[in-house]
């Protein structure tokens, strides 16, 4: 949980005033030879300078050494050195300790008159002191800050990560809804119309087959409206192959042959890899799923072979039907296809046969990890 930052005006004011203390001791001790304005004055804007020592660290380190060799006042020198080395860059460090020990310097100039041994060598020891505690404060701020960040981008990174898996997993349910579903009510509403085609002399029974055709159309009309909330520019990862069973293709053919769609099927590829059944079960679903609603009990014809390189040729060819069902279409089943089949390493062509029907023909590869075709 993050803290809010603390308010740091109380504690500069509480500083300033303590320097303040100090410039009105320097005065009346005295503690420089100087006359005691210009103490007073040095001692005022070297207080007034470590309100300001966040914004400019090196200002006020320089402004506190010079205050202390006009005034003898040591808290704007301290003060400021400490947060020079803290907040000023690192480059610029080295010029508070300078400006620190000219500092000292000048103070005993002022002093006793002269420069001596203990006045120069000595104050370097306590400057260097208070010079590694700002650089080890500093650098402790660094690392906390650099840790936050990770935090964040961690963060970040694992909300994207969720929103991609979140993202592929609705196109993977749009994709699994208009292979089953649409194929399934396109089936209900054919069996409907060729009831409806038959019951002329059953007012009940025409009146129930119209309504089972109508909420068929309104399920497709559903249907494309929820592919349209699921599916995402997200593009999915590559799904990989169940061990689960598909109705085979004799029973889907078979289904589509009950509802009136006169349709051939010319298996010649024998045992499929569980990965490659499930591609070629889906082509031809959507082969006839489309042959149901645009050419409607025109003669179809399935045919899977298997080709010289291993591959599988897969064809749905419908022949020139009747006016096409009214029947909406969700826009997404030969593009999720195309897509499905891409991504295995097969291609897909679909389109009219010159005085022919209509025809969609795929190639999908031996998706068998076990073994190599033989």
């Amino acid at each position: 949980m993050q803290t809010r930052p603390t308010d740091p005006r109380p504690a500069d004011a509480a500083l300033v005033l303590a320097c303040l203390a100090l410039t009105v001791l320097a005065v009346k001790t005295p503690w420089s030879p100087l006359p005691w304005p210009v103490v007073a004055v040095a001692g005022a804007l070297g207080s007034a300078a470590v309100w300001l020592r966040r914004r400019w660290p090196v200002a006020a380190a320089v402004t506190g050494a010079g205050t202390f060799a006009l005034t003898g006042n040591p808290g704007p020198l301290l003060i400021g050195l400490y947060h020079g080395a803290r907040y000023a860059p690192r480059r610029s460090g080295w010029l508070c300790g300078l400006a620190a020990w000219a500092g000292f310097v000048g103070w005993s100039w002022f002093d006793i008159g002269q420069l001596t041994i203990d006045n120069v060598a000595f104050p370097p020891l306590g400057i260097g002191l208070v010079v590694l505690a700002g650089i080890n404060l500093a650098t402790r701020d660094e690392l906390l800050a650099s840790l936050q960040e990770q935090a964040r981008r961690a963060e970040s990174e694992r909300l994207l990560r969720d929103e991609q898996a979140r993202a592929a997993e609705r196109t993977r349910i749009a994709r699994e809804m208009h292979d089953v579903l649409a194929h399934k009510v396109s089936l209900i509403a054919l069996y409907a119309g060729a009831l409806e085609l038959r019951a002329t002399d059953d007012p009940k029974l025409r009146d129930g087959t119209a309504l089972i055709r109508t909420t068929a159309r309104e399920a497709l009309v559903d249907l494309r409206e929820v592919l349209g909330i699921l599916r995402t520019d997200v593009a999915p990862a590559s799904e990989a192959a169940t061990a689960g069973r598909f109705p085979d293709l004799s029973a889907l053919v078979g289904a589509s042959s009950r509802a009136g769609h006169p349709v051939e099927l010319h298996d010649e590829a024998g045992d499929l890899p569980a990965a490659t059944a499930r591609v070629v079960y889906r082509i031809v679903q959507e082969g006839l799923t489309n042959a149901h609603k645009h050419a409607p009990e025109a003669p179809t014809t399935v045919s899977v072979r298997r080709d010289g390189d291993g591959s599988v040729a897969v064809s749905v060819h419908n022949e020139m039907g009747a006016a096409p069902m009214d029947l909406p279409g969700s826009g997404a089943g030969l593009v999720g296809l195309a897509e499905r089949i891409r991504l295995v390493g097969g291609s897909l062509r679909s389109g009219p046969v010159a005085g022919d029907g209509w025809q969609l023909s795929a190639v999908v590869p031996w998706l068998d990890p076990r073994s190599e075709f033989r």
